[in-house]
């Protein structure tokens, strides 16, 4: 794990403390990318389900967590894909995918 998906565990954990955080780190695939180029931050994909969100819209869960990785959008990151539920929508999602 790299110092970098740690950075943003850390933030994740402290800000959300989510029941769930998946973290994939996809920098490999865009070494080329111009903005990876110039910017230097990864590509993330997160998974996380935590409480945090109960009530919020899609656009506020977005806005917690770019809230919570605030310092790390700077250079750390330069690519972010999110999917955030809470414990009660995870659970039905994990039995939609199942059926």
């Amino acid at each position: 794990m790299t110092d970098r998906v740690e950075k943003i565990r850390a933030a994740l954990q402290a800000a959300l403390d989510p029941v769930l955080l998946e973290i994939v780190d996809d920098s490999g695939a865009h070494a080329g990318h111009a903005g990876m180029r110039e910017h230097g931050g990864g590509h993330y994909y997160l998974t996380v389900v935590s409480s945090a969100f109960a009530g919020l819209s899609h656009v506020r869960r977005h806005q917690r967590v770019y809230q919570a990785l605030g310092h790390l959008m700077q250079g750390d990151i330069h690519a972010l894909s999110m999917k955030l539920h809470t414990p009660e929508e995870y659970s039905l999602h994990i039995k939609e995918s199942d059926a």
